[in-house]
């Protein structure tokens, strides 16, 4: 059914390197969200998150798009997309205004946020995203609503993400050449954490591990923001050419293999388990090639230990360390390998769960899985809005300063605490 001219959509596309998602929602009266369509088609043109071929990519976003509109009778005109290939930084600017002793007001906040503008300056890279975080009022840090309370100086941390120009423009081409506008690029990591982390999580502390096909994303949040991320070449499509490659199949059938008796865990039944496997090159009605199950989980074991110990030490380099406690979050499309996340606990001695994202009306039941996090994510963000001081007027500043900033120093805290 089609939706009625004046109802609000919201349409979102992730990009990635084995699969294009698209989804169309609208907002309820309520605020929550219902699904009106979605679209997939297999990825083209994209290596490790990159836009490769621009145009297998133009035709994969094109199709994808299209399905979703078909299915819900509307067209849209613009569409928020990801972003999760290497290359992103997080960084905390501070800036702060003289406000003489008075009443702290919203032209203050106003000035503030505005006198932030000049500081997320990133070098050349472009910016994703520019939130402003926690208030410091003279020497009260951690002030959430500063209106109405007294001060001299007034100051906020700003959130800072960026990414190198060249990949962003690539994905801006390739969408705009789909006949489709962009109406916002969005870092991977913030939009799975909105959509399968709660606020306490983000509040106390947990690292998301997004398992991507060819990238794998680990990201920390702190105080109800990301505070670091890291970006390993490796994914679940990895695991798959291992297979294909060991065994001689077809990456088809070595992900079928994969899914149906791969795993990360392994068993002493699986040396008399028999897996029968289509060789590539065989003469048509040749008999499939056998195999033990325990000859596929060493081949997937091996690549899952390196993967694991890349991302044990991506932890660390962000200051996710200590005592067991602070819980590991992974989602992305290589989250639905059977027992990844009791073999990653095991190893990285800290509870890990797998995050699936949270439910929006009339999703698909095979679109309500951990590969469809980002989607949703962006689906959220974008309902929501940005909160982006970039969206607020400039305005003229007295006197502003960068520093580090309380949130440098919650995440100074966070090193020792982790």
């Amino acid at each position: 059914m089609a939706a009625p001219s004046d109802q609000k959509l919201i349409a979102a596309l992730d990009i990635g390197s084995s699969k294009v998602s698209a989804l169309i929602v609208t907002p309820e009266e309520d605020g929550r969200l219902r699904v009106l369509g979605t679209g997939q088609r297999e990825s083209r043109g994209v290596k490790r998150g990159f836009i490769t071929d621009m145009q297998a990519s133009e035709h994969a976003v094109r199709e994808a798009v299209e399905l979703a509109e078909r299915m819900s009778a509307v067209t849209v005109e613009d569409v928020w997309a990801s972003f999760g290939a290497g290359g992103l930084v997080s960084d905390i600017a501070n800036v702060e205004v003289e406000l003489g002793g008075h009443q702290v007001e919203q032209a203050d906040i106003d000035e503030l946020l505005s006198a932030g503008k000049g500081a997320i300056d990133q070098n050349g890279q472009v910016v994703l995203h520019a939130h402003p975080a926690l208030y410091t009022i003279d020497r009260a840090q951690g002030v959430q609503q500063p209106i109405g309370l007294f001060a001299h100086r007034l100051g906020v941390d700003i959130h800072v993400i960026a990414a190198d120009p060249a990949p962003l423009r690539n994905i801006d081409y390739v969408i705009r050449s789909a006949h489709l506008g962009v109406a916002a690029v969005v870092a991977s990591p913030v939009a799975a954490a909105l959509a399968c982390l709660s606020e306490e999580e983000r509040e106390l502390g947990v690292a998301l591990v997004e398992l991507g096909a060819e990238v794998t994303n680990v990201s920390v949040h702190y105080g109800g923001m990301l505070v670091g991320l890291r970006s390993i070449a490796i994914g679940a499509r990895d695991i798959t050419n291992d297979i294909a490659g060991t065994f001689g199949v077809q990456r088809r059938d070595a992900e079928r293999l994969k899914c149906f008796y791969g795993s990360a865990m392994t068993s002493p039944r699986d040396n008399h388990e028999m897996i029968e496997a289509n060789q590539m090159g065989v003469e048509p009605g040749a008999e499939p090639t056998r195999i033990t199950r325990a000859q596929l989980m060493m081949v997937i074991r091996q690549r899952v230990e390196e993967l694991t110990n890349e991302i044990d030490s991506s932890l660390k380099a962000l200051g996710f360390t200590g005592p067991v406690g602070r819980q590991v979050v992974l989602t992305g499309g290589g989250a639905e390998l059977k027992n990844i996340a009791d073999y990653m606990q095991g190893v990285l001695g800290r509870a890990v769960r797998v995050g699936r994202p949270k439910t929006l009306m009339g999703m698909p039941e095979a679109h309500s899985g951990p590969a469809f996090s980002t989607l949703v994510g962006l689906a959220m963000l974008a309902s929501s809005g940005r909160g982006d001081l970039r969206d607020i007027a400039v305005r003229n500043v007295s006197e502003r300063k960068v520093s580090k900033g309380v949130v440098g120093k919650l995440i100074a805290a966070m090193r020792g605490n982790f």
